[in-house]
């Protein structure tokens, strides 16, 4: 659950992780607690810290000052990653993908907590290697680091580029998303085969339906129709 540490700057805390070791000593064993700590104002600032104490709130309460103070920006387009990268540390990689509005967040409990913080709601990811929560955290905060906008792409190379594919997905998904508060988000609507002919119901075409004429008529086609009876007490012309 996240935690409000500056209402002011609207600063939030997640704990990823708390760690306990233990040392062997004259008179038994001595504990110490170390907490992984993700930080974020949801609005495109995250950082992340480690503390260690004897005591679990204080080894918190450490690495949320340490993650404050390492809080640094994430370029983002709309509210989805301007394009795809991959960060690594050790033996962990973290590859981020942009994603159209609506998609979610598609990741662990370790990834998830640092690109909610960041305010990034659509995205997908993958960890490979390692999964130590550690190196997962430091390979995701590596692939942030070589992310750019595309303002800064076209200034170091020098040309002048329009739209990127995240941007058109973008523009593209907003048709779908909810216009008021409460509302869910639409689907798109498949209208493949609806210009066709015939089809199952239809009037024609096809191997036939219920409604076509090879159909209903179809099934009983090479059945024989029974003749009707005469009635009884009938005319005797008719029964000769």
């Amino acid at each position: 659950m996240p935690e409000i540490l500056d209402e002011a700057s609207s600063i939030e805390s997640t704990t990823v992780g708390v760690f306990r070791t233990s040392a062997t000593v004259k008179g038994g064993r001595r504990f110490s607690f170390g907490a992984l700590v993700v930080v974020g104002d949801r609005k495109g600032r995250v950082g992340f810290g480690y503390g260690k104490s004897n005591e679990v709130p204080q080894a918190v309460e450490k690495a949320q000052k340490y993650a404050k103070r390492a809080m640094s920006e994430v370029p983002m387009a709309g509210r989805t990653l301007p394009h795809q990268v991959e960060g690594s540390f050790g033996a962990s990689k973290v590859r981020l993908i942009p994603a159209s509005p609506g998609t979610g967040v598609v990741a662990g409990s370790t990834i998830r907590a640092i690109l909610e913080m960041a305010g990034i709601t659509d995205c997908l990811t993958k960890c490979y290697g390692n999964t130590n929560s550690f190196n997962i955290v430091k390979a995701c905060f590596d692939g942030i680091e070589k992310l750019r906008k595309r303002e800064q792409v076209a200034e170091a190379r020098g040309v002048k580029i329009d739209t990127t594919e995240i941007e058109k997905k973008i523009e593209k998904g907003k048709a779908f998303a909810p216009t008021s508060k409460g509302e869910k988000m639409k689907g798109p609507v498949n209208t493949i085969g609806q210009d066709r002919r015939g089809g199952r119901g239809g009037s024609g075409g096809g191997r036939g339906g219920r409604g076509g004429p090879r159909g209903g008529a179809g099934r009983d086609a090479g059945r024989e129709t029974p003749a009707p009876a005469a009635p009884e007490g009938g005319d005797a012309s008719t029964n000769a």
